[in-house]
């Protein structure tokens, strides 16, 4: 297999980063945000309304929120090293989030990791502590998620031999369905045998290195060593 030409999309809440900072964000600084959330996860709007009904919500300056952002995260402990290893093999990573630019762009400094490329929705701070958010990854003819994460995978599909993606939940569902192989936490893992979709099963980022280091030393042996991981 030709590792010169492989990409790796991680989603971030819940995946890169152990806790779903965004939640984390809105419990403390938008206060109310819970019941339209319900409306999101129980389908009957999208994300990117759903973020729209909750910016008048937000209350907070960027400093504050980057500083709660910063003493709350989690990053997944295994993380650091296995990006250190896809620069070793040539192995592109790239960050996809329905999630908020200013904590993903600075928990990834924090840990030394903002060469990282990353697509979001953006936060604009206002001086009176309020906020708006833009989404500059949108879906043309779809209004459902704030950044639309198959358009972003699709644009990427010409220059790569195989795209590989990473993810926990509901924004992740429509990528994974794209992607050449998938490793999915329980809820995309629930979704993707829903639709048929082949995945592999993993706890955190040393699970993944371990199981891809199998599948790219063996291809045909699609799961590697741990079979029992393969949904």
């Amino acid at each position: 297999m030709d590792r010169n030409r492989i990409l790796i999309l991680c989603d971030f809440d819940g995946t890169t980063c152990s806790n779903d900072m965004g939640n984390t964000i809105m419990n403390r600084f938008a206060e109310g945000w819970r019941e339209i959330d319900r409306s999101y996860y129980t389908n009957v709007i999208g994300s990117r309304l759903a973020y729209l009904q909750i910016q008048p919500l937000f209350k907070g300056t960027k400093r504050e929120m980057v500083d709660y952002a910063l003493g709350e995260e989690k990053l997944d402990p295994y993380f650091l090293s296995f990006y250190a290893s896809c620069r070793e093999k040539g192995i592109d990573l790239k960050i996809l989030s329905d999630g908020l630019d200013f904590y993903i762009s600075s928990i990834l400094q924090k840990h030394g990791l903002q060469e990282i490329e990353f697509y979001s929705n953006r936060v604009v701070f206002r001086d009176d502590a309020t906020v708006s958010i833009e989404f500059p990854s949108p879906r043309n003819g779809c209004d459902l998620c704030g950044t639309c994460k198959s358009t972003i995978l699709e644009a990427h599909r010409e220059a790569y031999d195989l795209i590989i993606y990473v993810g926990d939940g509901y924004s992740d569902v429509c990528p994974s369905q794209k992607a050449d192989l998938v490793f999915a936490k329980p809820i995309l893992s629930e979704k993707c045998r829903k639709r048929g979709k082949a995945c592999i099963a993993y706890e955190n980022f040393r699970d993944v290195g371990e199981i891809l280091d199998g599948i790219l030393a063996d291809p045909e042996d699609a799961a590697g060593s741990s079979p029992r991981r393969r949904r």
